[in-house]
Formats: C-alpha cells, structure tokens, sequence
C-alpha cells in the first residue's frame, strides 16, 4: 500500500532536537551508517544514533577530520569513502559486508550545495554525482545487508530546494546547456527525494523502506561554496553573522535540523510507512504543483512515481551499478 503524502500527528515539531525525538527509543545492537556523518546535522545524527546505544559507521573523505570531531563517542567507526570517487564507493561497501551482515539504518546525509562547474571522473555534473548518485551506488552495494536486517530503513536528505528544478532527463549533467549552480542544487536535491520514492516501492517488498527528508536551514559546512551575495539572499545569518535561528521560518540549529532524520530512521509511526517526503519531524504535506515558494511541504516533482523509476533506470546506466 502506497503511504499517503499527508502528516500523520508526530507530536513532534519544527523545533524538536534529535534529542528529543530519540527519547524512549533504543538501538542496542543496531548498525547504522551515516555519510557525512562528521560535521553539521550528521555529526547530530550520529551523536543521537549513539546515545541510544547503535553501533555507527561514518564514510569519510578526510580521515582525521572525522577522528577529531567524533573523538569521545561510543562505538563509532570511521572509514574511507568519497562520493564522488566511484571505486572508494564499491572498496567501502565491501568492507562493511565482510565484517556486517545487517545494516538496520542508512543516513545519506553527506552531500554538496551550488558549487561551481565541477565534474567526476566519469564526466558528471559533481552536485548531481555527490548527492545522488554516490547515495545510489552505496545503496545498491549494501542491499544484502538491508534486506539482511528485516526493518531497515534507508533516509535520502533531500531540500525544500527541490522547489527550484525538476529532472532534465535530457541533460542531466549540463552536457549541453547552460550551468546553474543553484538549478543543479535544485535538481540534486529532487533526486534525492525521487530515490526514496523508488527505493521504497522495491524494498517494501524486502522490509527495507525509504524516506526523504528536509532537514531545515542550518548553517553548516554545505554553505562554503556560497557568495556573500548568496548568503544574504539567504537572510540565515544577522547583522552580527551570527546564524538566525526561527524554526517556524526554517533557519534552525544542527541538533534540530537532525531531528527529522532520526525521526524518520527510528520512529514506530513510521513502522509499515515509506516512500514520503518529510520535514518538522512529519510527513510533509502535498503541495499543489504551482507552489513556487511554500518551503512547509512537497511539490508533485518530488513524489511523482514514473519520474521516480526513470531515474531509477537512468542511475543504474550511468553508476552500472543495480540491486544485488
């Protein structure tokens, strides 16, 4: 059965912290992943994860960076991995499978905002690589240890940027038109949302089951990229460039931009639910499709099920990677 975009009573809402969306909740024996999982809401999300007892895995591109930031916390592993290097994808997976045979959740929180034209090494646009599919290849290749936990569920960080750019099937990667940093973000961040609904409508079927998520405006690492211009545009930071913090108008702190990520990996509302787009700790409301500038929902473009299998099928061609 199809979960209906529509919110369901969390309790929760735009200013809950992971804290307090993991009290009562216990992950004692439960193996976790989280990319990005050393700076930001990952850095968060792991910290929730931990204090409710799972054993967490964080993929990273600088080592000792990640080994600084998460010194002190229980049972976490480190290890190397860059999105945007396919190889180190396939080298890590098969490290986690030799030494897991279950991972209960997977976090794709890492992720890149309105770079400059940068490419991967196969050619792709680095936004549309880094933030999908990277996640889809990591996805693909630890498929037997999702299905493996009997429960799993797999969170795709998504944005309200979705708003911005639907999928240019015919130019994915800016081939042959013009790059926008903040179209491809917008792109990304739709194919972010459109994987979990994919994913979800596959693994329903083998217990594993698949969110996206907005996790708020939070000042973090994601903004290096961005102009003085830009940061202004996005009115996250006051006169003393200390960031806003308004949760009901979307510019929240680390610990709360989290909180819909855990929600969604750990709540037992969602249990038998996926395949939704959520936010505030709920699923998002559905969006008529000219909602240009409400950030509090979810445009069709973001939920819509055929956009979603073709760019299931158009991943596993440019990755050729499929599920095991």
């Amino acid at each position: 059965m199809t979960t209906k975009q529509a919110p369901i009573g969390s309790g929760f809402g735009a200013s809950t912290t992971a804290v307090e969306v993991m009290k009562g909740i216990d992950l004692t024996g439960k193996i976790a992943i989280v990319t990005g999982g050393y700076s930001g809401i990952g850095l968060e999300t792991v910290r929730a994860f931990c204090s409710a007892g799972a054993k967490v895995m964080v993929p990273a591109r600088n080592i000792e960076k990640a080994k600084k930031a998460l010194a002190g916390l229980p049972d976490v592993l480190i290890d190397t991995m860059d999105l945007l290097i396919p190889a180190t994808i396939d080298a890590f997976a098969d490290r986690f499978l030799r030494q897991f045979e279950k991972l209960h959740i997977l976090v794709n929180n890492a992720g890149v905002m309105a770079t400059p034209l940068m490419r991967d090494e196969r050619g792709y646009e680095s936004q549309f690589s880094a933030n999908h599919l990277g996640h889809f290849q990591l996805t693909c290749r630890l498929w037997p240890a999702l299905v493996g936990a009997e429960g799993a569920r797999v969170i795709a960080l998504s944005s309200y940027a979705h708003r911005r750019a639907g999928l240019n099937f015919d130019d994915l990667n800016f081939e042959r038109r013009e790059y926008d940093p903040w179209l491809a973000y917008g792109q990304a961040k739709t194919a972010n949302a459109l994987f979990a609904v994919a994913l979800d409508s596959i693994g329903k079927h083998y217990g594993v089951r698949a969110f996206s998520v907005h996790p708020g405006g939070i000042v973090t690492d994601l903004q290096r990229h961005l102009s003085q211009a830009d940061m202004d545009a996005l009115n996250i930071l006051d006169e003393t460039g200390m960031p806003i913090i308004d949760p009901d108008h979307n510019k929240k702190t680390p610990q709360q931009g989290a909180a819909t990520s855990v929600w969604c990996a750990t709540s037992p509302l969602l249990a038998g639910r996926g395949g939704v787009y959520c936010a505030d700790c709920e699923i998002a409301r559905a969006l008529p499709r000219d909602a240009s500038t409400e950030m509090h929902g979810v445009r069709p473009r973001a939920t819509d099920p055929v956009a979603a299998g073709r760019l299931w099928q158009i991943s596993e061609q440019l990755t050729g990677v499929k599920l095991d």
